[in-house]
């Protein structure tokens, strides 16, 4: 038995285990970062928007006033319900690039694992 040999297999362990699995950790990191992000992003908008129509309902003292309020209050409709189709958009377009990075480290295990097998 050479000395070369437990150095050959720990780097095949390395190559085979190991360096896949920080991958991967990395990859569920950064996915989980980035999400995290956007939900506080939502949630920052969201209430905001909540807030302003607080105040607008507070400013009411007459006809003309409510009218107003009413007024921002669609407006502020409209604008949640883009708001969430803009955030379903970017839930949906970081889950599609997390599957699309997991498919392509599986495939690179995959690849790096057959020739270990052999």
């Amino acid at each position: 038995m050479s000395k070369a040999t437990p150095q050959q297999a720990t780097e095949q362990f390395e190559s085979t285990f190991v360096a896949p699995a920080r991958r991967l950790g990395a990859l569920n990191l950064d996915y989980t970062e980035k999400l995290v992000a956007a939900q506080f992003d939502a949630v920052r908008a969201l209430t905001d928007m909540g807030l302003s129509q607080a105040r607008g309902w507070l400013d009411v003292r007459d006809a003309e006033g409510l009218k107003k309020a009413v007024d921002a209050q669609q407006k502020a409709t409209e604008q949640l319900g883009e708001r969430l189709r803009g955030d379903a958009e970017t839930l949906m377009s970081l889950s599609q690039e997390y599957v699309r990075e997991s498919q392509k480290l599986a495939e690179e295990g995959l690849k790096a694992a057959a020739p270990a097998g052999k």
